[in-house]
């Protein structure tokens, strides 16, 4: 007995037909037989496709919900006729097949999935320096990607021979079953069990590349990292992809940037954070000290009397503008200020003076007086 087509598909018998299309793509994607190289994987696939052309239209899934299999295939005569795309099996073949190394079908009627597809796009994650990110610049990067053989020029097919047009299928690499019965004529179609759906074979396979006509290749690039890049940028370096198939044209490659921290500055959109201490005595006289910026040792004035946590500004010299390097963000540097917790007897006697001379303006008296006047006044 044949099995349930709702069952085949694993969806309740109330599906819609959106939900029936993701069931028939995702099951479709698994067992594939370009992926899928386990025993029973191809009679699996032939039966998912089965399924979805009886489910996938209205007529033919309301004679199978009243009269079972009988509704839609019946004792007549069957066999081969060249009908043209049903219509939206095509999108889905195009849907899944495109992520199998371009192998997508054409929708537009009358072209054949043996014409050249466009070949899968890549991903490479690549780590940067903070000043890598900031400044940009080149990086030699190595990626692995498939690309034609040169042995075959891309046929598959050993040298001094070609592949044959697939005599099953005449090349289309599908194959249509056209059945009639007494409520009307429908049609199966499915991938060509002889050629997989390339419209061609080959007879005699390449022996660099196994009958693929692609090779996976490892080469170093070099890429230009702009100015002001940050975590998540993506670049895309054309062509680099795998290779198309059949003559194909060849996918992109996607760089995706990741900044590694830096122990002294952080990043605050164009802007550069970052930190330093001073001493009390720095704080109260103000002083002119270097400090480090992403473009090197700058000098910094502290003004007198600064204040803890006070923010200054070193104007264009934080992080490039991305797309116009010339406007820069600025450095802001927070400063924080170090209390001694011992002093020396001179120290101490300096400073009780300096206590005695500001309490005696204020009315208060000792050190803590002093400095608690001082870096709250």
């Amino acid at each position: 007995m044949p099995r349930d087509y709702y069952d085949i598909l694993g969806v309740n018998r109330s599906a819609d037909k959106e939900e029936i299309k993701r069931a028939y793509r995702r099951l479709a994607r698994k067992y594939h037989p370009d992926v899928n190289k386990e025993p029973g994987a191809e009679e699996r696939f032939k039966e998912i496709n089965r399924a979805y052309e009886v489910l996938s239209e209205p007529e033919t899934r309301a004679r199978y919900d009243r009269f079972g299999e009988a509704g839609v295939s019946g004792a007549a005569a069957s066999g081969f006729q060249d009908l043209g795309d049903i219509g939206g099996f095509a999108d889905i073949f195009e849907s899944f097949f495109s992520g199998f190394g371009g192998m997508g079908t054409q929708t537009t009627a009358g072209r054949r999935r043996s014409g050249p597809a466009r070949g899968d796009d890549l991903r490479l994650d690549l780590k940067l320096e903070f000043r890598e990110a900031v400044f940009g610049g080149e990086k030699e990067i190595r990626i692995s990607h498939l690309e034609t053989c040169e042995v075959c020029s891309g046929t598959g097919a050993k040298p001094g021979t070609r592949p044959r047009t697939c005599s099953t299928c005449s090349g289309s690499g599908q194959v249509r079953r056209v059945t009639r019965t007494p409520f009307g004529s429908f049609t199966q179609v499915s991938v060509c069990p002889t050629c997989n759906g390339t419209g061609q074979v080959i007879e005699d396979k390449c022996e660099a590349c196994e009958g693929k006509g692609q090779k996976q290749v490892t080469k170093k690039l070099k890429i230009t990292i702009p100015a002001g890049v940050d975590d998540g940028t993506r670049l895309r370096v054309a062509s680099e992809g795998d290779t198309g198939q059949r003559g194909g044209p060849p996918g992109d490659l996607y760089v995706y940037l990741f900044v590694n921290a830096d122990p002294e500055f952080q990043r605050d959109g164009i802007n550069v954070l970052s930190e330093i201490q001073i001493s009390y005595l720095q704080a109260i006289l103000g002083c002119r000290l270097q400090v480090n910026t992403v473009d090197g040792p700058e000098e910094l004035t502290i003004p007198p009397g600064t204040q803890p946590n006070t923010v200054l500004k070193l104007e264009n010299r934080g992080v490039p503008r991305l797309g116009n390097p010339v406007s820069r963000g600025d450095h802001l540097i927070t400063v924080g200020i170090e209390i001694p917790n011992r002093l020396t007897a001179e120290e101490r006697e300096l400073l009780e003076k300096l206590a005695k001379i500001k309490g005696e303006r204020t009315g208060k008296g000792g050190i803590e007086g002093f400095l608690g006047n001082f870096f709250h006044k």
